[in-house]
């Protein structure tokens, strides 16, 4: 198994979200919030998204997921209840590559 660096997880998401007109903020585990209006402090914004949208717990909506194929990276990205919160997770991080796995 290959430790995912931050710095690969900035390269992935940049790759991934190459729109220039959009920020966003890396979390560990790969977790990125997309910052659609950046103004301020955009970590500041980015954690205020992530507290009000989580925890995630199993069997709630906020538990819902979506995974999807990442052409422009190998791997996946995990969509979930906040449009704009995403996690990439690599190749070798899942045994199964099944969907609930993934995700």
């Amino acid at each position: 198994m290959i430790a995912v660096t931050t710095e690969m997880l900035v390269d992935v998401w940049q790759r991934l979200l190459a729109d220039p007109r959009k920020s966003w903020v890396l979390f560990e585990h790969g977790t990125c919030v997309v910052v659609t209006a950046p103004e301020g402090d955009l970590a500041e914004r980015a954690t205020e998204v992530l507290r009000e949208f989580g925890p995630v717990h199993a069997g709630s909506s906020a538990g819902d997921f979506g995974v999807i194929d990442a052409k422009d990276a190998d791997g996946w990205v995990v969509t979930g209840h906040h449009r704009d919160v995403l996690t990439y997770v690599a190749p070798d991080e899942p045994r199964d590559r099944s969907d609930i796995a993934v995700g």
